[in-house]
């Protein structure tokens, strides 16, 4: 794996993936633009812990000659190639915030809010201007309106790199925590399952009840478990 990060004249150069030319077109053309920013969330479906949400910013004379080996979207990666590109990011200090929303904001405020709550937090905490930034999202995600050039795309984890990268951060942020959590209350196999409804995990909670951690509107909705 390889991630070179080094300057160069990128809007000049052609070898690029059919299925980002039309956004990198976009890009050389705004000649004011100096970022490129993906966003990603991982946890919107557990029943138990945070949903986090990654912004990874990478500037835009970079982005395209930057060697993405081995990167796609983190739930088709291995747990080892995961950890290798998270320590990559670090060593290279690469620009990028996570954002963490707990069970208690999504029971009280819903899942769609603690999302985009994440986006806004996560773009702040970047310190980057609105009107130097491309902002690629994955799914349905959308950006706070002051970021004028964002885009979403469907299945973006897998055809944008810097999506990819953002959710394989968030991913192995978010798996930490529930392993961390795991230790507390290993009855629940959060190491394994971190935090999403598996027949296992549904067994623990009906024989041992609800943690301080579980989300109990996804629980009752479901009617897994009645309070």
């Amino acid at each position: 794996m390889s991630a070179d990060l080094s300057p160069t004249s990128s809007c000049e150069r052609t070898h690029v993936k059919t299925s980002r030319q039309s956004i990198w077109r976009d890009l050389c053309y705004d000649v004011d633009m100096k970022w490129v920013v993906g966003i990603d969330e991982v946890g919107r479906g557990p029943v138990a812990g945070p949903v986090a949400v990654c912004a990874c910013a990478i500037p835009l004379v970079q982005y395209k000659v930057v060697e993405w080996s081995g990167l796609n979207d983190s739930k088709k990666m291995t747990v080892k190639a995961r950890n290798e590109w998270y320590k990559k990011v670090l060593k290279l200090k690469i620009k990028h915030s996570v954002v963490y929303k707990s069970n208690i904001f999504i029971d009280n405020n819903g899942i769609l809010l603690a999302v985009s709550s994440c986006i806004s937090e996560a773009l702040k905490n970047l310190n980057l201007k609105p009107k130097d930034c491309k902002i690629l999202l994955d799914g349905s995600l959308k950006a706070p309106t002051e970021y004028k050039s964002q885009k979403t795309i469907i299945r973006g984890d897998q055809k944008e790199k810097i999506i990819s990268l953002a959710s394989v951060i968030a991913k192995v942020s978010r798996d930490r925590k529930m392993e961390a959590q795991h230790k507390k209350h290993p009855k629940y196999a959060w190491a394994q399952n971190k935090g999403y409804g598996t027949k296992e995990h549904y067994k623990a909670i009906k024989k041992y009840g609800l943690t301080s951690l579980h989300r109990k509107t996804f629980l009752t909705k479901n009617k897994i478990y009645v309070i």
